[in-house]
């Protein structure tokens, strides 16, 4: 198996400094950590990669058995940690990435060392004592409309995710970018994403985590964010002066500089 060509991964940075591997979320690629990278490449090796059916990867390893639950994701992302032999890398994962490293980081313990997680959010339909942000009509809704029409589908929804309406220019990127993944692919892994329930897998986390959250944003509200810190033992908590669900975009700046402050302090 060519993990390098499926993943279509790319490694970059200082070649002697610790490895950053930044996992893109759903209907992304790893061209959305371009504002991330110039904050890292000095100080660290970093290996960017797309999921199967996003960006550059090998459409052909697609598997929908496979990529229907989030332990098919992690299961690439550990694959790629061996393919480049990564010792205590640091995972910076995006939206549902962040849950897919907290997979990986149980599977593979020796590989990952760290947590960054962007966003995240272990379970996007509210239940009993717990707030995701959306009701199960919600998400049934969603789906629906995903399936029947994704172009439409991702005009409507990649505005809304993005936030920030007085820069609409950031919406249209991600909305290009939806637009650029597999319908059929980018249902599996919706369906994937919007109906996972990740907050018992919260509880086997035991490496030193930091939480970002924004101070809106409509996917993942800030009790999401509370949630998770409270989850993870021993986690930081930072909340971004940033709106929407995207804010290594948005506010490139403030999240970079959360990033790095904690990278410091692992040293």
């Amino acid at each position: 198996m060519d993990v390098a060509r499926r993943n279509n991964v790319t490694v970059t940075g200082n070649p002697g400094g610790r490895t950053v591997v930044l996992a893109h979320g759903f209907g992304c690629d790893q061209n959305m950590w371009r504002l991330t990278l110039p904050a890292l490449v000095d100080h660290y090796r970093v290996v960017l990669f797309d999921y199967v059916g996003a960006g550059r990867s090998d459409l052909s390893a697609f598997s929908e058995r496979r990529y229907s639950s989030l332990d098919g994701y992690s299961q690439d992302v550990v694959d790629v940690c061996e393919e480049l032999d990564l010792r205590d890398a640091v995972f910076v994962g995006h939206s549902v990435s962040a849950m897919v490293g907290v997979l990986a980081a149980d599977r593979a313990p020796e590989r990952i060392g760290a947590l960054v997680m962007i966003a995240p959010s272990p379970r996007y339909i509210d239940d009993e004592g717990y707030r995701g942000g959306f009701s199960e009509q919600d998400i049934d809704e969603l789906l629906t409309s995903l399936e029947s029409n994704y172009l439409g589908w991702s005009a409507v929804m990649a505005p809304v995710i993005m936030g920030n309406a007085e820069r609409p220019e950031l919406g249209e990127e991600l909305r290009n970018s939806f637009c650029a993944t597999d319908p059929d692919m980018a249902r599996v892994f919706a369906r994937t994403t919007f109906l996972s329930d990740s907050r018992d897998d919260l509880k086997t986390v035991k490496v030193p985590t930091l939480v970002l959250e924004c101070t809106q944003d409509a996917v993942a509200p800030r009790e999401v964010g509370a949630y998770v810190h409270q989850a993870v033992p021993g986690s930081s908590l930072v909340t971004l002066d940033a709106t929407g669900h995207c804010p290594h975009m948005s506010a490139p700046e403030a999240t970079n500089e959360a990033i790095t402050a904690f990278l410091a302090r692992l040293r």
